[in-house]
């Protein structure tokens, strides 16, 4: 008698809790064939989220290097980084979200790896928000408010420039 890992679960059809059911009808059901159709719609699926996954890498990657350098040459008094993070993510979503609704003959799978993936992981509207959170405990109101205000006004005006140079295109 060998012994078994303990970490190592052998997978049959009785643990996989199925009773009263054959495999043949357990996986011919819909939530398991959509699980599996590697060749149609679950394929579609797949590309989607790994379109999402390579954006947020890139994304987040592209924050990191963006906020710490301009943290590095501006200093950490006033949130910078984050701030140019936000704005210049403002202006890529306006352009893409944009110019990808523009255009017909761009594959929608952009939308998933730009707007969604990029943007999703760049975007810092979290840390933001923490960090205007903490200018207010230390007492530093008027940078808490100038900051707050400041990504309020100008993403919005980020976006909106970012829209405009994709409608002129």
């Amino acid at each position: 008698m060998s012994r078994r890992d303990p970490c190592i679960i052998e997978l049959n059809w009785k643990n996989l809790g199925a009773p009263g059911l054959d495999f043949e009808t357990w996986v011919s059901m819909p939530h398991f064939q959509s699980a599996i159709d590697i060749f149609g719609e679950g394929r579609k699926t797949l590309q989607k989220y790994l379109l999402i996954a390579a954006g947020g890498a890139l994304g987040s990657i592209a924050r990191y290097w963006v906020g710490s350098t301009i943290a590095g040459r501006m200093g950490i008094k006033f949130p910078y980084g984050t701030l140019v993070v936000n704005l210049t993510a403002c202006i890529i979503i306006g352009f893409s979200l944009t110019y990808l609704g523009k255009r017909a003959e761009f594959n929608p799978a952009w939308r998933y790896l730009i707007p969604v993936g990029f943007i999703g992981a760049y975007s810092t509207f979290s840390t933001y928000e923490w960090e205007t959170l903490s200018t207010l405990r230390s007492g530093a109101f008027f940078i808490a408010a100038l900051y707050a205000v400041g990504s309020l006004l100008l993403g919005l005006i980020g976006v909106w420039c970012g829209s405009f140079l994709a409608e002129v295109l």
